[in-house]
């Protein structure tokens, strides 16, 4: 008979240093009784994976404390986030109030999916106080904002939204992904729950598709069952790879958010920039509002046209070797995108124009390179 001292796994009074990674799809118990206790929740366990993993759980668990929530839970992506806590607080009927800045596919799964389930949605511009006021004269379920919109980095004041939403009987749900708990903890403020894709700057390696949801509201169950009904749990190897980029967030976001404070003003000041987007400058239309949420720095997103348009965006593109066109953010070192034909790229033009999404528009996602590493791999794009 084997021993557990005799197993090749025993690591007697050791710890391995780096978290193990539970690849399991589903695991072994012992009889009926130890099933009951799991299911009924009288003891921990695991039983299938969908249902919940070692890695999940321990991955979540940091994210919740880091957020300020009392629960969390990891899914595969940032939409199945966003869908798994609208489809666990709304039913057929609730209004939906968003904001009028988000997320191409966010405002499709707004606007064209929960629809077919009877869930209307209404959008508004939640940087307005004023506008939301009178907005949330019609019954309203959940007001769903982002911290900072995309991409242009429009802010909200969350504190005064949750007041709002709250005095109306209505949940605030914050999409964090661009702010991350290291500059802003929506919960803190007066948010139901968050949301962040971890897909961004919380891998920060561009090799995992993750989404999070936390809160101090007790709804953790109902969020559990539909990411499990629903499909939209996260596998055990892409929570290995985000707590190990989450263990480096802070570093990442500090350095990431000083490059992109000086970019923003040396980009403004090149000739063939017609205009930069960053909330920490003083012609950011929030940048008030940016001083007072985020004191350590308005983060590592920003913004800048191009006065060429498309032609002038290639331009820099296929210059710029070193600062690839990657259609996502979060990356350690620094990226571009372009939303009109990427994250807007199904959005109604007249409502681009409104937006102020232009085919002169780059969004970067500023990394944690060494300045001049970084000032002359945008400047072979610029000429700068």
């Amino acid at each position: 008979m084997t021993t557990p001292s005799d197993r090749p796994d025993a690591l007697g009074p050791s710890e391995p240093l780096v978290p193990p990674l539970y690849q399991s799809s589903v695991y072994s118990l012992p009889d009926l009784d130890a099933l009951d206790r799991i299911m009924n929740g009288v003891e921990p366990g695991f039983i299938y994976a969908r249902d919940g993993h070692p890695n999940a759980r321990r991955l979540a668990a940091d994210l919740a404390r880091r957020e300020g929530g009392t629960w969390g839970l990891v899914t595969g992506s940032g939409m199945g986030a966003i869908s798994a806590l609208l489809l666990a607080t709304c039913q057929p009927g609730q209004r939906i109030l968003a904001g009028s800045r988000l997320y191409g596919r966010t405002v499709q799964l707004l606007q064209e999916e929960l629809a077919r389930f009877g869930v209307p949605c209404a959008f508004c511009d939640v940087s307005d106080l004023s506008v939301v006021r009178q907005a949330l004269q019609t019954p309203t379920r959940v007001v769903f904002v982002e911290t900072m919109s995309n991409p242009l980095l429009r802010l909200v004041d969350v504190e005064a939204l949750a007041d709002l939403a709250h005095a109306a009987g209505a949940m605030l749900v914050v999409d964090n992904t661009f702010a991350t708990p290291e500059l802003l903890r929506p919960l803190d403020l007066g948010a139901d729950l968050v949301m962040e894709s971890l897909t961004k700057m919380v891998g920060g390696h561009s090799d995992v598709t993750l989404g999070f949801v936390a809160g101090k509201a007790d709804i953790q169950q109902e969020v559990a069952r539909v990411v499990s009904i629903w499909g939209l749990a996260a596998n055990p190897f892409d929570c290995w790879l985000a707590e190990r980029g989450l263990a480096t967030l802070s570093l990442r976001m500090q350095a990431a958010t000083r490059n992109a404070v000086w970019l923003a003003d040396w980009l403004a000041a090149l000739p063939g920039v017609s205009r930069v987007y960053y909330p920490g400058r003083p012609d950011h239309p929030d940048h008030a509002l940016a001083q007072r949420l985020f004191p350590g720095g308005a983060g590592n997103m920003l913004c800048f046209e191009l006065a060429g348009g498309r032609a002038a965006v290639n331009d820099f593109m296929r210059k710029a070797t070193r600062v690839p066109f990657s259609p996502s953010l979060g990356h350690f070192s620094t990226t571009c995108s372009h939303p009109d034909t990427t994250s807007h790229r199904y959005t109604a033009p007249a409502e681009k124009k409104r937006q102020g999404i232009t085919e002169g528009l780059i969004r970067l996602s500023v990394g944690c390179e060494d300045a001049e590493t970084l000032r002359s791999g945008m400047a072979e794009g610029l000429g700068g």
